[in-house]
């Protein structure tokens, strides 16, 4: 992403998506990975990917802040724990 170019846009449908499928629980291994599949079509390693830059956008955190506050402690613990 180009800061200078999305600065102040509202965020787009595949960004709003991914917070979308963030909010929804799954009932066991691999249904998250077959929605993201599904329903994005994207390889997971890539919706993660998008998923992480997602947090550190002060847009999504505006969409947002529940989901990507949650996000962000879950990503935080995880790297204090390597």
């Amino acid at each position: 992403m180009d800061d200078d170019q999305d600065r102040g846009a509202a965020l787009g449908r595949r960004e709003r998506d991914i917070l979308a499928l963030e909010r929804r629980g799954f009932p066991g291994p691999g249904a998250k990975e077959r929605a993201i599949r599904e329903e994005l079509g994207l390889a997971p390693v890539r919706y993660y990917q998008l998923l992480n830059a997602l947090l550190d956008d002060a847009r999504a955190l505006a969409e947002d802040p529940v989901t990507v506050n949650r996000l962000r402690r879950v990503r935080d613990s995880r790297r204090t724990e390597r």
